[in-house]
């Protein structure tokens, strides 16, 4: 399975909102990236789906 892996800035943008309520949900739900380079955090479609669920509760 050839998962994309995304930062948090992808993210918003493919979701079409801002970074900042990306990383907030992130931080709140303590969601872990599936993979790490440096600082940069990166997100499998399970967690993404996970952070538009969390989205649309909002």
């Amino acid at each position: 399975m050839n998962d994309e892996l995304l930062t948090t800035a992808k993210i918003a943008e493919r979701l079409g909102v801002p970074a900042s309520k990306v990383s907030k949900i992130v931080k709140e739900k303590a969601i872990e990236p599936d993979q790490k380079k440096g600082n940069c955090g990166y997100y499998g479609s399970a967690k993404v789906k996970q952070i538009e669920e969390a989205l649309k509760g909002r």
